[in-house]
């Protein structure tokens, strides 16, 4: 029986990502194997469940974050003989807060084998507005998802897949856009056109720690949280215009939102998980 590969971003919190790793095996050991990249994390500050440490320049630098990071993760199951084994991806960060006792990849699959639509979900925040949306124990299809937690279908990989000699740049995730600010809607929007919907569940929930950026970015050595965000932004916006002609977020949601709504159209069956 196939598993989930579960792929978890560090940059020199090994305390942090050591307790993330084994809160996730002490419920779902049975259902994934789990992969820790190492972003340039320093040599004394690695997860004792490092399997893969990247050193170069660059990296070193400024980190991988996550479109690079989960692209680099997924390129080395896909070089290796190892991506036969999964049929699914957990794609976390480190500063991603599961909690305690919860099944989440267990449910997560469930749900998969439930909706055989379903290419991408995430579990809800408690603090997301979209809970209420979505009703106690549910899911429903949404045209954005905010990406610190994603599980993939293995089949929207392959789909997706950049080329015969993908990267860590370009496997799935655009690197391009180094801070991935409006990668999720690219990535949910070519799910969409590849006839795969995307989704939230209040079945399971995930937070995610944002203190982390603020209070420990010295250790990380990465910028404060706000410079972070002023770039997230502004490097995203310049993405979206070199590569799409977009002005603005929301021209980038409209043209997610309008596949999300196509999908519907192919697919009139899938409206009751609609919003």
């Amino acid at each position: 029986m196939k598993k989930t590969a579960t792929i978890v971003l560090n940059r020199n919190l090994p305390k942090e990502t050591d307790a993330l790793v084994e809160r996730v095996l002490a419920t779902d050991s049975k259902h994934t194997d789990i992969f820790v990249v190492e972003a340039g994390s320093d040599a004394s500050k690695l997860s004792k469940y490092c399997t893969w440490h990247v050193q170069d320049e660059e990296v070193i630098a400024s980190g991988l974050r996550y479109s690079r990071g989960m692209n680099y993760g997924l390129l080395q199951l896909w070089k290796g003989n190892d991506w036969a084994k999964y049929d699914s991806f957990f794609l976390i960060t480190n500063d991603t807060k599961l909690p305690e006792g919860q099944n989440t990849i267990a449910i997560l699959r469930k749900i998969f084998e439930e909706y055989p639509r379903l290419g991408i979900c995430s579990p809800c925040s408690k603090n997301w507005g979209e809970k209420a949306l979505i009703g106690p124990e549910s899911l429903k299809y949404f045209w954005f998802i905010h990406n610190n937690a994603y599980f993939v279908r293995k089949e929207v990989i392959e789909q997706l897949l950049n080329g015969d000699n993908p990267t860590y740049m370009n496997f799935l995730f655009d690197g391009d856009n180094f801070r991935g600010y409006l990668s999720e809607s690219e990535i949910i929007a070519k799910a969409y056109v590849n006839d795969w919907a995307a989704a939230i569940t209040t079945r399971v929930f995930a937070e995610e720690e944002e203190s982390f950026l603020a209070d420990k970015r010295a250790v990380i050595k990465t910028e404060s949280y706000e410079l972070n965000l002023e770039l997230f932004v502004e490097e995203g916006l310049s993405w979206a215009k070199k590569k799409y002609g977009f002005n603005s977020r929301w021209q980038m949601m409209q043209y997610s939102k309008l596949m999300y709504e196509k999908f519907f159209e192919y697919f009139p069956e899938e409206n009751i998980n609609k919003i």
